[in-house]
């Protein structure tokens, strides 16, 4: 990098600090203000926010690892961490969440559990796992952030690290998540821009005659095999058995998605949505932004194979095609964007691990009658803890893959089950939604003792004990007092096994009669945005190689489904003022 590339970067670390001081003084009027801006962000901006969130420098390293060593079947792996959330928020995930009115997830839990111990231990129980997933994953984007920005600067990655680190806690220390949602709307704008200069320049690169050369037979495939026997002995044995490996991928992501928003930043944004009709409107948009992300993952692997396949490290291999094929000014621009990849998740990451450590520990447990002033501070001391505790755990990791597929397959087993049931299944009290998820959590302990156990053995195992800890528990405790359910169930009108309940209020079959309702809409609405989805990712990356015919059709079934959700979805969405 030169002068113009290091000044780009520099301008752009500026101005998002600046943006934190900025919005200060909005931020501290009060919690709600800091943590959900009000329930007064317009539902593009807060999309946008969750959309580069999600997209992250880290998790685009590792998807560009993937593509790298497998290829097109690499896109089954991304079920893990619930690629298709957003179908199931914009079908009927997202209201149910915004109706709960609650400022953070596990304080949720009182709605439906009731403010009895055992909600209050399902409470506990899911903030413990929200602090704990979310410090794992500032350990896991210290490890992207440290091997991409070395790959430029003269220091050892763990520098690095910190120093970027140390820039984007400061401006979310300040601005809360207005600072968090109005920065990420500039990164949304830059990374977009970004995305595609690399896409744009590997489709210039590279021609159907050179990658014909440089790849592997069946790279551009996206069809499952149940065997990839050349990763026999090699570093890349744990992905030998691909077959066994898709069922677990895929039954996580529908457990994942099936339950709702994680203990992650993603809950946050739809509870701070202006109403429901504007939280269905962020989950289909959710995914829209994240096409360019796959453009340019796939354009940097074909730079890589059609010029440095002897890359040791797959990991390190988008930041060498970015410093070695981007030209001047070029660079600097997307090397700002990247970060501004890195500084969204980490910003929504941070600011959402603080409130559930404010809100669901240190109000309710040492200064129950604190003002919001004395919050405000408490934020502060907890964004810089949780930023410090994430630190040491990324030191301990050895690699991206390592840190993430831990996260995504065993410590987020833990609670696949238990926030499936919290939904569906009336009879799930505190209780049992407490030993699901403690039990789970346990479990998921092991693979870190045995790093060789394969993940289609442990998430299994995993989710099973879970699952039957939540359902054994919560039949041996007493049920949840029938006011809380009948309350939670007019006001969140969820689906499943609640025919108990509904017995008990005066318009039972509300949900039969109106369509934006019907559990039938909503799986069909469901379907085709998975449909949707899948296809409008698959048409760039194909695009930018050249294969035109399966870009078009892909885009034409994409197109398809969409026209038919305009009828089914779109057109039922409550009025904004409802």
């Amino acid at each position: 990098m030169n002068l113009i590339d290091y000044s780009l970067v520099a301008l752009y670390l500026i101005v998002v600090v600046w943006l934190g001081f900025w919005y200060q003084k909005q931020a501290s009027q009060n919690l709600r203000a800091y943590f959900l801006g009000g329930n007064q962000i317009h539902w593009l901006a807060l999309a946008m926010s969750g959309s580069v969130s999600t997209f992250d420098i880290t998790g685009t390293m590792w998807i560009v690892s993937l593509l790298f060593i497998m290829g097109m079947k690499s896109m089954w792996v991304h079920w893990m961490w619930g690629v298709m959330l957003g179908a199931f928020c914009f079908s009927f995930m997202g209201k149910w969440v915004r109706r709960s009115n609650v400022m953070t997830g596990a304080e949720w839990m009182i709605t439906r559990f009731g403010d009895d111990l055992g909600g209050r231990s399902a409470r506990v129980a899911y903030a413990f796992m929200a602090v704990v997933s979310q410090a794992a994953f500032i350990g896991y984007a210290y490890q992207g952030i440290g091997k991409f920005s070395s790959v430029y600067l003269s220091m050892p990655p763990m520098i690095c690290a910190i120093a970027v680190i140390g820039v984007t806690t400061l401006y979310v220390l300040l601005g809360g998540l207005f600072g968090v949602v109005i920065t990420d709307v500039i990164q949304t704008v830059i990374l977009t821009l970004a995305g595609v200069i690399i896409a744009v320049i590997a489709y210039q690169h590279i021609t159907p005659e050179t990658l014909n050369a440089a790849l592997p037979a069946g790279w551009d495939s996206i069809q499952p095999v149940w065997e990839i026997g050349s990763f026999a002995g090699t570093n890349n044995a744990a992905y030998q058995w691909f077959g066994l490996l898709m069922m677990a991928w895929v039954m996580k992501g529908f457990l994942l998605n099936a339950g709702g928003p994680s203990q992650l930043y993603d809950f946050q944004r739809f509870l701070s949505a202006r109403n429901e009709r504007d939280a269905a409107l962020i989950g289909a948009s959710w995914s829209f932004f994240l096409m360019v992300r796959w453009a340019m993952a796939m354009g940097i692997v074909l730079l890589a194979l059609s010029g440095i396949s002897d890359s040791g490290d797959p990991e390190k291999v988008m930041p060498i095609v970015l410093r070695d094929y981007l030209p001047v000014g070029f660079r600097g621009l997307v090397i700002a964007g990247l970060l501004a990849a890195f500084m969204s998740t980490f910003s929504s990451t941070v600011n959402s691990a603080a409130s559930y450590i404010v809100r669901d520990f240190w109000q309710p447990f040492f200064q129950p009658d604190a003002d919001d002033r004395s919050m405000i501070r408490a934020s502060y001391v907890s964004t810089i803890g949780v930023v410090a505790a994430g630190v040491v755990i990324g030191m301990q990791a050895n690699s991206i893959a390592s840190i993430f597929n831990w996260l995504m397959m065993a410590l987020s087993a833990a609670v696949v089950a238990p926030n499936v049931l919290r939904w569906y299944w009336w009879r799930l009290n505190g209780w049992g939604y407490a030993a699901g998820t403690l039990t789970g959590f346990l479990f998921s302990i092991f693979p870190l003792l045995d790093s060789t156990m394969p993940m289609y053995v442990f998430f299994p195992v995993i989710v099973i004990t879970s699952s039957l800890a939540a359902v054994l528990v919560s039949l041996w405790t007493k049920p949840i007092e029938s006011g809380v359910l009948v309350r939670f169930y007019q006001t969140v009108k969820p689906f499943g096994f609640w025919s108990a309940v509904a017995r008990q209020t005066s318009t039972p079959d509300t949900m039969s009669r109106d369509p934006y309702e019907s559990p039938y809409y909503a799986i069909m609405n469901t379907i085709l945005g998975i449909i949707a989805i899948g296809s409008m990712y698959l048409f760039p990356m194909y695009l930018v190689g050249h294969w035109n015919t399966r870009a078009m059709l892909y885009l034409g079934v994409g197109l398809a489904a969409i026209s038919v959700l305009y009828f089914t979805w779109y057109r039922h969405l409550p009025d904004a003022r409802a």
